[in-house]
């Protein structure tokens, strides 16, 4: 395959997930570490050709001051989740990935994630076209400057609070009307992101539960700019084990009368997802699959609650009931512990690679064959992870093929 350079944009760059994401991505330039917990390295998507790390170039958006640097080497210092060896080989690499950043947008994120913000950047006031407009321009400079073939934006920010997408106009030309009307429009930053990355022809992944490109409408643009999207909610943790463990007892006709997950973490996300109004989108997008998978509706309840102590290392501890044989109750149980920003940012890449060989392929709308990187995937009931798995499967193998063939 020919060396092309290819774009990666992260919205919340300066985030746990992405700044591991990024130390990640140079140390597997340097080859410092190996491919565990790549999934895209996988032996059965060799045939694909996916593009090479050396051929990603780094830029983003964030709403906070600091540097870059100092992020990621606080998940060694608070999290002692990065090796400080692989952080110090990596820092110069960073600091050139830092003078790709630039200030975010802040329109309809809720107070809690505003309070982060920088200073100067709250005191901004724009309409959400202008919004879109400058974002473009940051995009547009990027692809210039590196000469990109093609630029792939993926969501990694903060929680932003639920947004009710039926209210919405289910018409892109309708939509866009509204983006002069600051006070009309309730889209959050995830979308205007969504909408400045599709109107250029860029793919945009959502890798967080905010609104992001699930409107009807800006799926429309996506197909009238002719590119691609996927998400929502990478599915990283507990939901894995969710969507892993729920066809099991399904298969063996056990009935889940109830499903209880508490979680505990202590990173930013959490901070955020300690108001109520952010908690709400996870909470909604964590729970939504049992009854899918299932068929019914057995009793549930999520928690998600802010440990500071805990830095970056989630605890999932969930409690299954179910009925066997003769009606006897029984119960299942499971600790998940993991390092939340570890887990999430190999998936990152990974989309990065899938959406970029999805480009070349031609592929439009939504990407439905990367339904098992989410725990809400947009366009797709399928939510067993194991039949996911097997959606990116065929699609891999339907694209070599193609390939070969042409």
């Amino acid at each position: 395959m020919a060396r092309t350079r290819i774009g990666l944009w992260l919205i919340g760059a300066k985030g746990g997930v992405a700044t591991t994401a990024l130390v990640g991505l140079t140390a597997l330039k340097k080859g410092l570490i190996g491919p565990a917990g790549l999934v895209s390295q996988l032996p059965q998507f060799r045939s694909l050709e996916l593009a090479d790390w050396k051929d990603f170039v780094i830029g983003g958006h964030d709403i906070r001051p600091g540097r870059l640097y100092d992020e990621a080497a606080r998940m060694h210092s608070e999290s002692r989740a990065i090796d400080p060896e692989i952080l110090a080989r990596c820092k110069a690499d960073l600091e050139k990935i830092e003078k790709n950043l630039r200030p975010g947008v802040l329109l309809n994120v809720g107070p809690t994630i505003e309070k982060f913000a920088d200073p100067e950047l709250r005191k901004q006031r724009e309409t959400p076209r202008a919004a879109i407009e400058r974002i473009q321009a940051d995009l547009k400079a990027f692809i210039a400057a590196h000469k990109l073939a093609h630029l792939i934006v993926v969501n990694v920010a903060s929680t932003e609070p639920s947004v009710d997408a039926a209210g919405l106009p289910q018409r892109w030309a309708e939509l866009n009307r509204l983006l002069d009307k600051p006070q009309k429009c309730a889209l959050p930053a995830s979308s205007l992101y969504a909408v400045a990355a599709l109107d250029l022809g860029c793919s945009y992944i959502n890798f967080t539960p905010s609104l992001g490109a699930s409107p009807v409408a800006i799926g429309e643009l996506a197909l009238d700019r002719q590119t691609r999207h996927m998400g929502y909610d990478g599915k990283t943790g507990e939901t894995l084990l969710k969507s892993t463990l729920a066809p099991m007892f399904a298969h063996r006709n056990l009935e889940v009368m109830s499903w209880v997950g508490h979680n505990i973490f202590g990173n930013l996300d959490g901070k955020v997802l300690d108001d109520p109004a952010n908690k709400k989108s996870k909470v909604t997008s964590k729970d939504r699959l049992l009854r899918l998978i299932l068929g019914y509706s057995p009793q549930t309840l999520v928690t998600i609650e802010y440990i500071a102590s805990l830095g970056d290392w989630k605890t999932a501890w969930d409690h299954v009931h179910f009925k066997g044989f003769l009606g006897t109750p029984m119960t299942f149980q499971f600790i998940w512990q993991g390092c939340d920003s570890l887990l999430a940012a190999p998936l990152v890449l990974d989309l990065a690679r899938f959406t970029e060989r999805a480009w070349r392929n031609g592929d439009m709308g939504t990407l439905g064959f990367l339904s098992s990187f989410f725990k809400s995937p947009l366009g797709c009931e399928e939510n067993d992870f194991g039949r996911q798995f097997q959606m990116l499967e065929a699609w891999a193998a339907s694209t070599a093929a193609r390939a070969h063939a042409t």
